[in-house]
């Protein structure tokens, strides 16, 4: 692998302008793709092997043309201090917004406050229901304007007004997290590198990977199936990785021109050391991201396969398009003292040196071997530390947080709120009932004691009159909860009524099925948190294997699994801390607590999963290079740990900053994402592989790379750590004066 990727990193350096135009090639083919191809897909709502979407599929096939799963807006009306909106003028208000709404483009219907149960029984609220003959992504811009400028009428009327609902269009987030990410990552990669050319080429190199990925992913999303939703994780992850990948390539560039290597063997020698723990890391991430396909959610699969292309594709830029760009800039990339020097050490401004040599008395040389002097505290407090985080996971509750989670600023939020006051806590999450009655001797009976045993369940406030199908067999009915719909009685109600279906069965001849936002969530949730397990023991268990054959060793990757537990559990306990108990809320900007996204352990444990083993890879592979080319396990430790640390920690800083700038945004969903994986990098990076594993290796000694002989011989040689390179290749080179290569015509 090394001496492969060794040849490949002088190749690319030496025929760099080919290189860059085969790049270039690449990104106009995929350019004109996307721009030739059709719109993208909506995201699918389809969640296979859940109750609430088979009666989905049912009300679709007994109820053509009810769209059960369309758009809709549901309008609040709050009459002013001391009125009823029944009274004249609110009366009056009602019935205008009615009758221009009925006749706005897409509207299918709408029902009157006034023709049902539309009024709460002190007559200070009402609502309208608005129904769209299309999907929500559907509704056009004249339709939202249309019932935008009947609010505003109603509201000038004297009322107050708000509207909530699938059709109103939500309010774009104010965050700048791209722009903070990408800010924070060019003065990271500035400072660190003190070279203007140093930190914009890794930027580069991610831009161009990232627009490689974007534009295929927009050419194939009709053929495919690919959403917006796939593009957007692509675009989060292909940053992040895309400059992690070039950064250690980079990184290890100036270490071999520290040493003396002229610019293409410092290339080669870079690709083939660090560009192999690129290979390894990203084939990690990669595993991780395929992994979401053991769920069983055709979305997540999307989403997990175009973000894991994203990542391979930043994998081959670093392996191609880095050495290439080295190639015009070899010296530019070194610090500004180091331009001029000659010889071993002329880097000594980065404090690096080839793993081998000894490592200057850098602050990670001193904590490694603080470390290595104390192991055993050292790993006690950073269990206990990341166990005591962690307790809060046990109380993870998964849903979907909607109008309720929005900043009180919104309209939504605002109709959520009056209708709750209005008609109680269970009105903005009314579950619906299907009745397949087809097997009843009398169906209509059938469907009229389903009614009433749903009435009769304790945690039911009412039934709506049930609404029957051309043949009068299936009829659908509406259940308000007493509770709210992220509440764990309304879940426990949910579960209720499904126990009593065999006996309703029995009795009536007639089944049904509950369905309907609320119970989507439920059930969306619940399957998701099945899925986590068999998830987690798969993802593990291929890293375990790729990352035995990387190491040759079988205590360091399970020293790997254990370590990554830790930090997620962690961070699962850090956002349960936060957005579901509400500590610390206040801080983040959360108004309202509730339920963690249903996705986000199976995000949380895939994505940091990837970048856990990115850590792993490149700080640990240092210490395996040190310890193969001839260094005692502990001095292994201190030497690798010294190279690379600080370039772990910045590709960690700018990683955080990439997550964390979504917590700017508005919706409380993506702060809770952006939340999650900044602290769970946090925890992985700073606490886990700075103090975890050095103080684990150090317990372990020799122990730590032991592997038995059979599985020795049995196990195929990759050389991640450039050991062939060693003997083979060419040695270092004394470079001319001010290291420009003049014979760039040779490999």
């Amino acid at each position: 692998m090394a001496t492969f990727l060794y040849r490949l990193g002088r190749f690319a350096f030496r025929r760099r302008l080919p290189v860059a135009l085969l790049w270039a090639a690449v990104l106009g083919a995929a350019f004109l793709g996307a721009t030739s191809a059709g719109d993208p897909p909506d995201d699918s709502s389809s969640m296979p092997g859940i109750e609430a979407q088979h009666a989905y599929d049912l009300i679709d096939e007994r109820f053509p043309g009810a769209a059960a799963d369309g758009a809709d807006a549901r309008v609040v009306f709050v009459a002013p201090a001391g009125e009823k909106i029944t009274g004249g003028t609110g009366r009056a208000a009602v019935g205008a917004f009615v009758a221009d709404v009925t006749g706005a483009p897409q509207v299918a219907a709408v029902a009157s406050p006034f023709d049902g149960q539309g009024v709460s029984d002190d007559g200070t609220t009402a609502y309208a229901t608005v129904t769209y003959e299309v999907a929500e992504d559907d509704v056009s811009e004249a339709a939202r304007a249309a019932l935008d400028d009947a609010v505003e009428e109603a509201r000038d009327a004297g009322l107050t007004v708000e509207a909530g609902g699938s059709a109103v269009e939500p309010g774009e987030a104010a965050g700048l997290g791209e722009v903070v990410g990408i800010a924070v990552a060019a003065v990271v990669l500035l400072v660190t590198f003190g070279s203007l050319a140093a930190a914009g080429l890794p930027l580069i190199t991610a831009v161009v990977g990232i627009g490689v990925s974007m534009c295929a992913i927009l050419a194939l999303g009709s053929a495919l199936g690919l959403s917006s939703t796939v593009g957007e994780l692509a675009m989060m992850l292909g940053i992040a990785v895309g400059i992690d990948y070039s950064l250690f390539v980079v990184s290890r560039y100036r270490e071999e021109r520290a040493a003396g290597h002229e610019p293409r063997e410092a290339a080669g020698r870079a690709t083939g050391t660090a560009g192999s723990a690129v290979v390894f890391a990203g084939l990690t991430v990669v595993i991780a991201l395929a992994g979401l396909s053991v769920v069983g959610v055709p979305m997540l699969t999307k989403m997990g396969l175009g973000a894991a292309g994203a990542v391979l594709v930043g994998v081959l830029v670093a392996l191609t398009l880095v050495p290439a760009l080295l190639g015009w800039w070899p010296n530019a990339v070194l610090a500004r003292g180091a331009r001029g020097a000659r010889g071993p050490g002329a880097d000594s401004s980065y404090g690096a040196s080839p793993a081998g040599s000894a490592a200057p008395a850098t602050l990670a040389v001193r904590w490694a071997r603080f470390v290595l002097r104390r192991p055993v505290p050292v790993l006690l407090a950073t269990v206990a530390g990341l166990g005591l985080l962690a307790v809060p996971a046990a109380d993870l509750r998964l849903g979907m947080p909607g109008d309720e989670a929005k900043p009180a600023s919104t309209t939504e939020r605002r109709a959520y709120d009056a209708l709750a006051a209005g008609f109680g806590p269970g009105f903005n999450g009314p579950l619906t009932v299907v009745v397949d009655a087809r097997g009843a001797a009398e169906p209509r009976a059938a469907v009229s004691d389903v009614a009433a045993a749903l009435d009769a369940t304790d945690g039911v406030v009412s039934v709506s009159p049930p609404r029957f199908d051309d043949a009068g067999e299936t009829a659908v009915l509406s259940a308000t909860p007493a509770t709210a719909p992220t509440s764990e009685r309304t879940r426990d109600l949910v579960h209720d009524i499904r126990g009593q279906r065999a006996a309703t069965e029995a009795a009536t001849g007639a089944t049904y099925e509950v369905t309907g936002a609320t119970a989507l969530n439920i059930d969306v949730g619940q399957k998701l948190q099945d899925a986590l397990i068999p998830y987690l023991a798969t993802v593990i268990g291929l890293a375990f294997l790729l990352l035995l054959l990387v190491f040759r060793s079988v205590l360091v990757p399970l020293k790997a699994a254990l370590g990554f537990l830790l930090s997620v559990l962690a961070a699962l306990g850090a956002v349960v801390t936060v957005f579901q108990q509400g500590h610390l809320a206040g801080l983040f900007g959360i108004e309202q607590t509730g339920p963690i996204m249903s996705m986000m352990p199976i995000f949380l444990v895939g994505i940091v999963f990837g970048l856990a083993m990115d850590y792993q890879v490149f700080l640990v592979s240092r210490m395996r290079e040190a310890y193969v080319h001839g260094e005692d396990a502990r001095a292994a430790v201190v030497s690798g740990f010294g190279h690379s640390a600080r370039v772990v920690a910045v590709a960690a800083v700018i990683m955080m900053a990439v997550f964390a700038g979504f917590m700017t945004g508005g919706e409380q969903v993506i702060r809770m994402i952006g939340f999650g994986l900044a602290v769970a990098v946090l925890f992985d990076a700073v606490v886990v592989r700075m103090a975890f594993v050095p103080a684990v290796l150090a317990l372990l000694g020799k122990r730590a790379w032991w592997l038995p002989a059979w599985l020795d011989r049995l196990l195929p040689r990759v050389d991640v750590e450039g050991e062939a390179l060693g003997r083979g290749a060419p040695g270092p080179r004394p470079v001319p004066h001010g290291g420009a290569d003049h014979d760039l015509t040779r490999v």
